[in-house]
């Protein structure tokens, strides 16, 4: 409650603007950035995909996408039950567009758009960096027919959950924080860059960049949908290419 007086003398009780609530308890956002800097430090000393103590048991490519598609939702499964602690609708997180049939079209092109804009940026900085090739990706690409669906099967997981997680999760809650929503963005961005610490450092900086676009995508358009599309389409293609760049 605030208390004004207008030109009459006469005091008036206008209510405040009601500060919007957190996404999901504070400790549930340390334990979130605190896994996903945990496991980008591992992955990062064992030069892969995941920890030392996880690599060794997993034998085949087939077997590590299926742990991190695993990994993925679980960790979608984690901001759902933080919400839930918070009595936040998990929906909240996609924004505040409908998913309708026209919706859907508009948001593929935006997402095609948004791709080809991407890589000529992203394309800008490797060169700036002098980097080229990425071999973290070239060593958990697909090789057979088989491995190529359930790496497509990764990407839309990928796609699907990093954005709900970083776009719409982290994001959301570090704008309630801070109250700056670029800046959350800019955060949000750094945060996703270094969760891949197992690409190296230079690439840990491309791909931070890349969430800030991201960032900026889900926060012009008021919807993860581009991003998760985009998202998906990145990874599905990136895996792809690589494979038949390899032959």
């Amino acid at each position: 409650m605030v208390e004004t007086a207008n030109s009459m003398g006469t005091t008036v009780t206008v209510e405040a603007p009601a500060r919007p609530e957190l996404v999901a308890p504070l400790w549930h956002t340390v334990v979130m950035v605190s896994f996903l800097l945990g496991i980008s430090w591992l992955g990062a000393h064992s030069g892969t995909l995941f920890p030392g103590f996880i690599a060794g048991h997993i034998h085949s490519r087939t077997g590590s996408y299926s742990v991190m598609i695993a990994m993925e939702w679980a960790m979608v499964a984690f901001v759902w039950y933080g919400m839930r602690i918070q009595k936040r609708p998990f929906k909240d997180l996609f924004g505040t567009r409908r998913l309708t049939f026209t919706g859907v079209l508009r948001d593929l092109g935006i997402a095609s758009l948004f791709l080809i804009g991407s890589d000529i940026v992203l394309g800008i900085i490797a060169f700036s960096l002098g980097v080229h090739r990425n071999p973290a990706v070239a060593r958990i690409s697909p090789q057979t027919k088989a491995e190529v669906v359930v790496f497509l099967l990764l990407s839309l997981s990928a796609g699907i959950c990093e954005e709900i997680v970083c776009r719409g999760y982290l994001q959301k809650q570090i704008t309630v924080l801070i109250g700056n929503a670029g800046a959350a963005v800019v955060l949000q961005g750094i945060i996703f860059g270094a969760a891949h610490g197992y690409q190296g450092s230079k690439f840990m900086i491309i791909i931070a960049v890349y969430g800030c676009m991201f960032g900026t995508l889900a926060l012009l358009r008021k919807s993860l949908h581009p991003g998760m599309m985009t998202h998906a389409l990145q990874d599905g293609l990136a895996g792809v290419l690589v494979r038949h760049l390899a032959k």
